[in-house]
Parts: structure tokens; C-alpha cells; sequence
């Protein structure tokens, strides 16, 4: 062969690695393009949990008329959402209800449509937040994953849900003993009532009228 031939043969060969080379790394940064994409709207159902200030007794629903929790300086607890947005329950000088929910208990499935029906008929009081915290999260139990039930429910689109972490600091911090489970916490972020189990809306109007003074 001359060497004419052969060094062709060899340009041939090398512009073929190189080709190959250069398929492979578009390959690459597209998997990674498509992998990091995957990453920033993927789903967490629980999230780190931050609690500033002491946390609450634990309620106890047989003699929640002498709560010893109202009067203090509720806790507040950072976190969040499912898709990573932070939240807080400061509700720095606006009333709030905190609301946290399970996804295997019965009696939150049945209270979650309700909720969501008072806020869409008007009948949530002005000038208070709700925000939801989703807790006692286990992948064993019925009706996980949290995210895809509230998703179904539309709960999300109306209000702020935190995700707890898996030891349930949030819900620790609220002495939660039962769910659902409510906290009412009034603009100078005092305790105003807690309740456990299913709360009829014209009850929680109620009692959020008692603490805004409506």
C-alpha cells in the first residue's frame, strides 16, 4: 500500500472515532439536560422541618375545654411543599389554621372534601390563612402517596401544604394526638383552640369567627 492510501485510511478511521466521540457527548448532555429537568419537578412527600420556639403539649381531646397549649406562643414551623416550595406557619400577624392531615385515616379523607368545598363556597372567614401539613406519611399505608391524594382533591390549588419529615417534627411541635387535627393561632401567634377528628364546617367557621372577633 502507499503511503498516499494509508494516510487516508487513517483520516477515514480517525473522522469515524471522532464522529463517534462526538454522538456519545451529545447523548450525554441531553441525558443530563433530561435527568436535571426530571430532578427540578420531581415530587418529595416529605421534606426537612425546621421548629422555632417551644413546642405545645400533647392535646388531649377528652379534656380539650382545659387545654393547657391556649394562651401560648404557638411554634413555628418551616418546611416544604411537594414540589420544594418553602413554607412557614409565621403567619406574622395574620390569623392562621393549621390543618394536618394523614393519608391512610378515614376521617381526613371524608374532612378534606369538606374543606375544600367551605373554601370553595365562600364560606372560609376573610382575613385568615389555612395552611395543611401532611403528615404520618408511610408508603405502607393505604392511599399513598399524600401528594396525588390532595392533588385529586384540589387541596394544593387552594392552599399551602407542608410536608413533614418522617419523624413527624411538625405535627410533634402541635402536640398532635389524633387526626384530622386543628390549630388555631390568632394574630399575635398565641393558641387560640385546638380540635382532633372530624370538625363540621359551621363549627370551624365558628370558632375561627370567635378568634378574629367577627
Amino acid at each position: 500500500m502507499s503511503k498516499t492510501s494509508s494516510g487516508r485510511g487513517k483520516f477515514i478511521v480517525g473522522a469515524i472515532i471522532a464522529v463517534v466521540i462526538g454522538g456519545a457527548a451529545i447523548v450525554a448532555i441531553s441525558s443530563s439536560g433530561s435527568e436535571s429537568s426530571t430532578s427540578s419537578g420531581s415530587v418529595s412527600e416529605f421534606s426537612d422541618i425546621t421548629v422555632t420556639g417551644d413546642a405545645l403539649p400533647a392535646f388531649d381531646s377528652v379534656s380539650s375545654a382545659t387545654d393547657a397549649a391556649i394562651g401560648m406562643t404557638a411554634p413555628v414551623v418551616s418546611g416544604k411543599g411537594f414540589t420544594g416550595t418553602q413554607i412557614t406557619t409565621d403567619g406574622a400577624g395574620t390569623p392562621t389554621l393549621l390543618v394536618f392531615l394523614a393519608h391512610w385515616c378515614p376521617h381526613c379523607q371524608r374532612e378534606v372534601p369538606l374543606l375544600v368545598q367551605w373554601e370553595k363556597d365562600g364560606k372560609t372567614p376573610t382575613g385568615v390563612d389555612v395552611i395543611a401539613v401532611a403528615t404520618g406519611t408511610d408508603p405502607a399505608n393505604p392511599n399513598y402517596p399524600p401528594s396525588e391524594w390532595l392533588a385529586r382533591e384540589e387541596f394544593p390549588a387552594l392552599w399551602p401544604v407542608i410536608a413533614d419529615s418522617k419523624d413527624k417534627a411538625a405535627a410533634n411541635a402541635f402536640g398532635l394526638s389524633g387526626y384530622p387535627y386543628f390549630v388555631l393561632v390568632d394574630a399575635q401567634g398565641k393558641v387560640f383552640k385546638r380540635a382532633s377528628g372530624v370538625v363540621a364546617m359551621d363549627d370551624l367557621t365558628a370558632m375561627i369567627n370567635e378568634m378574629i372577633g367577627a
